[in-house]
């Protein structure tokens, strides 16, 4: 319990110390590292890219902040064949997808494309059980504080079933490492913003196989370009997700029988 005190005291002594940076804005570079699939055709498995590269772009100000995706980095690729016939990756979702956060209201809202159609996603922000490490480290001249949490959900697998391909939903839990500074006390960063006292700048999902990184950070920012996305469709999350699974599943059976064994999703957040 003294610990427990303790930590909470180093953390409020931390946010009236660096209190003075509630506003700015902050460029990422998230990698996802791609492993062939047991059985996968071995000429498949050499072509495969090894990872992909995608920048993201965090404004926050006034208590909120919006996440959006920048152009494509494509060049970033590594493919393992190393020739321009390698696997192409799908990505679903659009350019103009972007993730808004309320701190004050406890509100999240995302607006996505999907199949040529565009969503307002509303839901509250969700908070996972965070262990709070007294590990630190540096990042961008920030000291970062390490927290760590697990996500328990399902996802889809593509499996084989009296010789016809399907989708199976299985259990799924995802181990999340991140580090965050107190020194920008604003509870933002990538995949979990209203969900710990600082910004996350490093955040690693699975072992490394999904890695955010902040790369640069400026105080500058439109404040006024921060605001609650309102072109599309409402939907409640539960409502997208089954919206989602139904185009997949669509895409899927009208998809050739290679490609249903090539598609993999990315995302946002």
């Amino acid at each position: 319990m003294k610990k427990m005190l303790f930590s909470i005291s180093m953390l409020i002594c931390a946010f009236s110390l660096h209190a003075q940076m509630k506003e700015g804005k902050v460029l990422y570079e998230r990698t996802i590292s791609f492993q062939p699939r047991q059985n996968m055709n071995p000429d498949a498995a050499a072509n495969m890219p090894r990872s992909r590269t995608d920048r993201f772009e965090l404004s926050f100000a006034k208590n909120q902040s919006i996440w959006e995706i920048l152009p494509d980095l494509e060049s970033n690729d590594e493919n393992a064949g190393g020739g321009g016939g390698g696997m192409r990756f799908m990505r679903f979702g659009g350019a103009d997808d972007v993730t808004y956060f309320n701190f004050e209201t406890g509100k999240r809202v995302d607006q996505r494309e999907l199949a040529s159609k565009t969503y307002i996603v509303e839901d509250s922000i969700r908070k996972l059980s965070w262990k709070l490490s007294g590990e630190t480290k540096t990042v961008l001249t920030h000291t970062a504080r390490k927290a760590t949490a697990q996500r328990i959900g399902t996802r889809f697998i593509m499996g084989m079933e009296n010789g016809q391909m399907k989708r199976q939903e299985v259990a799924d839990t995802t181990n999340i490492t991140a580090w965050f500074t107190t020194e920008i006390p604003v509870p933002a960063g990538p995949e979990f913003g209203g969900q710990l006292p600082g910004l996350i700048l490093e955040l690693e999902m699975n072992n490394g196989r999904m890695v955010y990184k902040a790369v640069e950070i400026s105080p500058k920012v439109t404040a006024s370009n921060i605001k609650e996305p309102k072109g599309g469709k409402k939907m409640t999350a539960e409502e997208f997700t089954k919206e989602r699974d139904k185009v997949m599943e669509e895409m899927r059976r009208n998809m050739p029988a290679g490609g249903r064994r090539r598609m993999m999703a990315g995302g946002n957040q």
